[in-house]
């Protein structure tokens, strides 16, 4: 009989790419994924995961490309932001129709935050790409979702590893897979697109520290860090049974074009979580 899991995906841009790895360390380990809950990129992963469509989208994201990243920027003359977000919702619909969330074979929530009030926003039913494209809203990156009289953003600013939103079975176990490393995030030489870093947002003044970024960046990492706090928080108060803070080595948030290298990451690191959790309930039966 298969283990069944509460699966949780955080936040993290391209990190995210991860999720896809873990996912199939997962499963391959004989785990059952009871539900799921995700925000911003791991509630794009998990909610085409819960819809079964991990498979074809996968790939996509696999042979995406500098020309084909650039493609889907649909730039806007908006004040607030860069993107529309809707080339990229398109295309993920061309491979996974659309669906209501409270019809999926597996339960999902995605978490977004409504920049009116500061309220974080649980969605649990509705359109799965709505849902999806409020909770990738990263500002000042993609135009914020009107919803009736609120206005979401990123799900990550009010809560980036949702560990008490994702939806419990008896004698299931508690999964989370963080993305923070919180390094710099700097291009690297690989040539990677990284949408903070291009150079018409200009670059902030540093003489001392050696970095090198621009505003957009800098708003970024100051994300980052309150984001890192409110995760670390979270597992404090919600601890999973496996827990896995991916390392990201040389990737970024914004290394789009290296989906298969991010999952191959995530993918290890999940084997080696796996195999310290599996020790370490051998270790505690031994004792009896």
């Amino acid at each position: 009989m298969k283990q069944k899991v509460a699966l949780v995906l955080a936040s993290g841009g391209a990190k995210g790419f991860a999720h896809i790895g873990a996912i199939e360390v997962l499963e391959h380990e004989n785990f059952e994924v009871a539900s799921v809950a995700g925000t911003s990129i791991g509630a794009l992963i998990g909610g085409i995961y819960a819809a079964g469509g991990l498979g074809k989208v996968k790939e996509w994201m696999y042979s995406l490309s500098r020309g084909k990243i650039f493609s889907l920027m649909d730039f806007t003359l908006s004040t607030h932001s860069l993107l529309k977000g809707n080339k990229l919702m398109d295309a993920l619909q061309a491979l996974v129709p659309d669906q209501r969330i409270e019809d999926l074979p597996i339960p999902y929530c995605a978490v977004a935050t409504d920049i009116k009030t500061g309220e974080e926003i649980v969605i649990r039913e509705g359109s799965l790409f709505e849902a999806i494209r409020a909770s990738i809203s990263l500002p000042l990156v993609f135009t914020p979702v009107e919803d009736d009289d609120r206005l979401l953003i990123d799900g990550g600013i009010t809560n980036g590893l949702p560990l008490n939103r994702v939806s419990r079975t008896e004698g299931d176990l508690l999964v989370a897979i963080n993305l923070e490393d919180y390094e710099w995030d700097e291009p690297t030489d690989t040539g990677s697109p990284r949408l903070l870093s291009l150079p018409f947002f200009g670059k902030v003044r540093t003489r001392k520290s050696g970095v090198n970024a621009n505003y957009l960046t800098m708003l970024y990492r100051s994300l980052s860090i309150a984001m890192k706090k409110n995760a670390e928080l979270m597992v404090e108060n919600c601890r999973p049974d496996i827990y896995l803070n991916v390392d990201m080595h040389e990737f970024g948030s914004f290394d789009y074009d290296q989906a298969r290298a991010i999952a191959a990451l995530g993918r290890d690191q999940m084997r080696a979580a796996v195999k310290r959790y599996k020790a370490s309930v051998a270790s505690r039966a031994g004792k009896f």
